[in-house]
C-alpha cells in the first residue's frame, strides 16, 4: 500500500473505493511525470544526449564503474537485476551494452560507441546521495526529505542544505541550487535578492511580475547582471519560477556560463519541470478516470453489487495482509499477485452437471 493509502487506513481504519481510485490516480500522475516522456520499448541511444529517466545496474557493473541505462533497457536488458533508480539526468546517452558492461550487449540497439564521452556521472550512480554520501532510503538513518540540485543534480537531505533561515514551503519556490554549487558559481548570488526565496516566510512570486524590467534588459546593450550580491551568500538557494529568464545573455555572460559548464540554465526545456510537463502530455486515461466512468455508467443495482464485491475484496485483502504484519514480513509483488489470482479463481463459475441430468 502507498503511504497515502496507509495514512487513510490509520485515520479511520477504513478504505473506500474512491480512496483507492484517488491514490491510484496520484501514483499514475507521479509516474507519468517522470516516465511519460520516456519510451519503454525502444532504447534512447539514437536520440543522442537528452534528459531522461535512468537506472544504474549494480549486477552488470562493479562498484568502481559508473554507468546507466534508459527505461527500455532496464526492462529488456536488465530485468531481475539490482537497479538503482536515478530519477532523471540531463544530457545523458544510454550506456547499455557499451564497454562499461563487460561484454554484455544491448538487446535493443547493437551498434553503440564504446563510451559516451559527454555523459557526466556523480555519486548517485553508486547509490549514494548528499554531502553525507548515504544511500536512500538510509537503513541506519532517520527519514528526511531530499531536494535535487538544479546544477549538479545530486540529492540533499534537508538538514544538509545549510539554510540558516529555514526551508521555504514547497509551493514557494521552483528550483533549488545546493550550497556547493552556489559557492562554485557565486555570481548567481547577484540574482538571488530579486529572484530567490531567501527566508522561510517569503511568499512565492514569479518573474512575470518583473516582465517589464526583463524586456528592457533584453533590449539594452551591455551586461545586465546585477552589480551587488544579496546580503546572505551562504548555503543553498531556492529560486522562484521563471528565474532563469532573468539571467543576462550578453556575450560575456554566455561565455562565463559555457566556461563553467552551466549554459543549460539558458535553455527553457532543460528544467525537470519542463520534462515532467512533457511527460504529463503523454498521459492516457487513468485508472481513476476509468473507474469513475464505469461507476457512472452502472445502474443502481449494478452499483450496489460492485460496492458489495469491493467490500468483500477489501475485507479479504486486509485479512491477508494482517498475516504479514503479525509475522513482520515484507509484502512482495508476488504476494499481491497470488492474492488476486486466488480471488479470480473463486469468482469463476463452477460448471458441474446436475445429478438429475442424463
Amino acid at each position: 500500500m502507498s503511504d497515502k493509502l496507509a495514512e487513510s487506513v490509520e485515520d479511520d481504519n477504513s478504505v473506500t473505493m474512491l480512496d483507492v481510485l484517488q491514490v491510484e490516480n496520484q501514483l499514475e500522475e507521479d509516474a507519468y511525470a517522470v516516465l511519460g516522456a520516456s519510451d519503454d520499448q525502444n532504447c534512447t541511444y539514437n536520440k543522442g544526449y537528452i534528459r531522461q529517466a535512468l537506472y544504474a545496474c549494480k549486477t552488470c557493473c562493479s562498484d568502481k564503474i559508473r554507468a546507466a541505462v534508459c527505461l527500455a533497457c532496464s526492462f529488456h536488458c536488465h530485468e531481475g537485476h539490482e537497479l538503482v533508480e536515478l530519477y532523471t539526468k540531463r544530457h545523458f546517452r544510454c550506456d547499455c551494452g557499451n564497454s562499461t558492461f563487460n561484454g554484455k550487449q544491448c538487446n535493443l540497439e547493437k551498434l553503440k560507441s564504446a563510451i559516451n564521452i559527454e555523459n557526466k556521472y556523480n555519486q548517485n550512480f553508486d547509490g549514494v546521495y548528499c554531502t553525507c554520501a548515504r544511500p536512500y532510503p538510509d537503513p541506519e538513518g532517520d527519514e528526511d526529505d531530499m531536494f535535487q540540485c538544479t546544477i549538479c543534480e545530486d540529492w540533499y537531505h534537508l538538514k544538509h542544505l545549510e539554510c540558516d533561515n529555514g526551508i521555504p514551503a514547497d509551493n514557494a519556490y521552483d528550483e533549488m541550487i545546493c550550497a556547493g554549487c552556489m559557492k562554485q558559481h557565486n555570481f548567481l548570488w547577484k540574482y538571488a535578492s530579486k529572484y530567490a526565496v531567501l527566508r522561510k516566510s517569503d511568499v512565492k512570486s514569479d518573474v512575470s511580475e518583473n516582465n517589464e524590467e526583463i524586456e528592457v534588459n533584453q533590449l539594452s546593450e551591455g551586461c545586465q547582471m546585477p552589480k551587488q550580491n544579496c546580503a546572505n551568500t551562504k548555503g543553498s538557494c531556492f529560486w522562484i519560477e521563471g528565474w532563469r529568464a532573468a539571467l543576462c545573455t550578453c556575450e560575456e555572460c554566455k561565455s562565463l556560463y559555457n566556461e563553467k559548464g552551466i549554459a543549460f540554465l539558458l535553455d527553457p526545456k532543460d528544467s525537470v519541470q519542463a520534462y515532467e510537463e512533457a511527460g504529463k502530455m503523454n498521459k492516457q486515461e487513468s485508472q481513476y478516470e476509468k473507474g469513475m466512468k464505469a461507476l457512472a455508467s452502472m445502474g443502481h443495482v449494478q452499483k450496489l453489487t460492485a460496492i458489495e464485491e469491493y467490500n468483500n475484496m477489501k475485507e479479504r485483502l486486509m485479512q491477508y495482509l494482517q498475516k504479514f504484519a503479525e509475522n513482520k514480513k515484507v509484502v512482495r509483488e508476488e504476494d499481491i499477485k497470488e492474492f488476486f489470482s486466488e480471488m479470480e479463481s473463486k469468482k469463476r463459475p463452477k460448471v458441474t452437471v446436475p445429478t438429475y441430468c442424463r
